[in-house]
């Protein structure tokens, strides 16, 4: 995840004042390389080269910080990829740029496996239902521009999303197992063909 910084006013010293995004941002990074237990104010602060006064203007307490990097997660890695697709008219194209273009960062970034990997943390698991929700209702919105019922919309949805987290697990667990760089569009058009009904 690429730290942000704000346009604040300089801090004394000269560095630049981090924002309550900046430390988001470096918490996401941190969860990514090490789950939940990474986020740790005094590392993070070295990483950022801010101090812990820094943190605490921006947060009452390491939860609050998990909270917003969640926030910040939700709203990189669901509602800015949606909006970005808005510009393309044709639903089919929207629906391959989505998959390829997720399927991508999944293998670069372990982020969304950490997060799945510790499921069970109560603050994790709304931000899960509540992105899954979203993500699944977006692809079924996509189907049915496709011209599916709402019902099989929705099931064509289901499935794509399972589609793309057994993808996203694979490329970090067994990368092999998935197709080579030269073979990666035509297995993304056969997973296209699959899920659109196709022979």
């Amino acid at each position: 995840m690429v730290q942000r910084r704000d346009r604040s006013p300089r801090s004394g010293g000269g560095r630049q004042r981090l924002s309550a995004r900046d430390w988001a941002d470096a918490a996401l990074t941190a969860i990514g390389e090490g789950g939940l237990a990474a986020v740790a104010v005094e590392p993070l602060a070295a990483r950022l080269g801010a101090t812990k006064g820094s943190f605490y203007w921006h947060f009452t307490n390491r939860e609050a910080l998990i909270e917003a990097a969640l926030e910040r997660w939700a709203e990189v890695c669901t509602e800015d990829i949606i909006t970005a697709l808005r510009a393309e008219p044709d639903p089919l194209v929207r629906l391959r740029r989505l998959f390829a273009e997720t399927t991508a960062a999944a293998a670069r970034d372990p982020l969304e496996l950490s997060l799945l990997a510790t499921s069970g943390h109560p603050q994790v698991a709304a931000v899960l239902r509540r992105v899954t929700e979203r993500r699944v209702g977006y692809l079924a919105e996509l189907f049915t521009e496709l011209g599916f019922a709402p019902d099989e919309a929705r099931r064509r949805g289901l499935l794509g999303y399972t589609a793309y987290l057994g993808h996203a697990q694979l490329g970090h667990a067994v990368p092999q197992a998935l197709p080579t760089a030269e073979e990666r569009a035509a297995y993304l058009d056969s997973v296209l063909d699959t899920l659109l009904g196709r022979d």
